[in-house]
């Protein structure tokens, strides 16, 4: 089965140093802000961009590997690619814009492979439909049978979801989710939502500046980052700076002094003793105590905050504690309404949380 293996650099208009690979069965997605060179990294592995640099394999083929002078034109890459506007042929309907892609063979076959295809992104009986006459997610699945007509080694998603609507996009999420199942090849999905990369993804890469800068799965990414700046990428709220007091490899232990308060973490001995660092926690591993269970384990890190503010968000409400002891350091997590109910949260109300120390996670340097 074929892994993908890239490595490309380049120097200008936009700067790149990114190594990745992905598995055949498996999603990679790519994460970033606007100009980070995802969409460039897709063109090129699919042979559309041609000025970096470098290496891109493909099972046993190598389709560019600049310093062995190899490029392999776009056309003769098995490469499947939907793009952010799909790029349909507006004159063709949705049976003809797939089967133009079609390999070349005997026209009842090409034909049948067409509307299997259609078949499988559930377009059947839409198939005489021109792109002016489909709604932007049926144009999103012609446009992904259409990649596929290919019989690709690999697939390619240039911000798949953005041109629809919300209820569709779920829907889609869920049809692709299932499709992948069948594909066995490497799908590598370029976005801008977190929330997408941690649903369809087995690995998320961040990049910035044409640079990646750490890939894992979206948990780890997203819980563990390497560095502050990835952990601002992902956006995450509870950033602090600490210094390391000690640690005690027997206890699996490392413990922190934050504004004055002994923290325990998970044993981090990468970050030596003494040292200044960053810590952070992601929303999951903050937990809110019953006023009639509280808890004084140092193992949960129990800290007094006041809850300054409480924001209802669809089903969830994001809340602001202040911590007593560090009211310039407020913590942020999000709960379910249902839980905010059954925990009687009121604003300007003393509550004490426990910062789990499987969830603190060490930076070195300081925020």
């Amino acid at each position: 089965m074929p892994m993908l293996e890239v490595r490309i650099h380049q120097s200008a208009p936009i700067p790149l140093d990114v190594q990745l690979s992905c598995r055949p069965g498996e999603t990679l997605a790519l994460v970033g802000p606007s100009g980070s060179g995802k969409s460039t990294v897709l063109k090129t592995i699919a042979g559309i961009y041609r000025g970096a640099r470098g290496s891109v394999r493909v099972g046993g083929e190598t389709w560019l590997d600049s310093d062995a002078g190899i490029r392999v034109p776009a056309r003769q890459r098995r490469a499947g690619f939907v793009f952010q506007s799909y790029a349909l042929f507006p004159h063709l309907s949705a049976f003809e814009n797939v089967l133009e892609a079609v390999p070349p063979g005997a026209r009842p076959q090409r034909e049948l492979r067409a509307a299997e295809l259609l078949a499988s992104v559930n377009l059947g009986g839409f198939e005489s439909r021109r792109p002016g006459r489909l709604s932007g997610g049926q144009q999103q699945r012609v446009a992904l049978a259409r990649a596929l007509a290919r019989d690709p080694r690999v697939l390619l998603l240039d911000e798949p979801f953005s041109a629809v609507d919300q209820v569709t996009r779920e829907r889609l999420y869920e049809e692709l989710a299932s499709l992948r199942g069948q594909l066995h090849i490497p799908v590598v999905l370029v976005t801008h939502s977190l929330h997408e990369a941690a649903m369809l993804a087995d690995h998320m890469s961040v990049l910035h500046h044409g640079v990646t800068l750490q890939t894992g799965t979206p948990h780890e990414v997203m819980t563990r980052p390497v560095s502050l700046e990835v952990a601002r990428l992902v956006a995450m709220k509870n950033v602090f700076d600490a210094t390391v007091e000690m640690h005690d490899p027997a206890a699996d232990l490392s413990v922190l002094r934050w504004e004055g308060m002994r923290l325990e973490a998970r044993l981090q001995p990468q970050v030596a003793a003494g040292a200044p660092c960053a810590w952070v926690i992601p929303s999951s591993h903050i937990v809110i105590h019953r006023r009639d269970k509280p808890s004084t384990s140092a193992r949960g890190n129990p800290v007094a905050c006041r809850l300054a503010r409480m924001m209802p968000l669809g089903e969830n409400v994001l809340l602001t504690l202040v911590p007593l002891h560090a009211p310039a350091k407020p913590l942020s997590l999000s709960v379910t309404a249902l839980v905010a109910a059954r925990l009687a949260l009121q604003t300007d109300a003393q509550v004490t949380v426990s910062l789990l120390r499987g969830g603190i996670h060490l930076v070195s340097g300081g925020a």
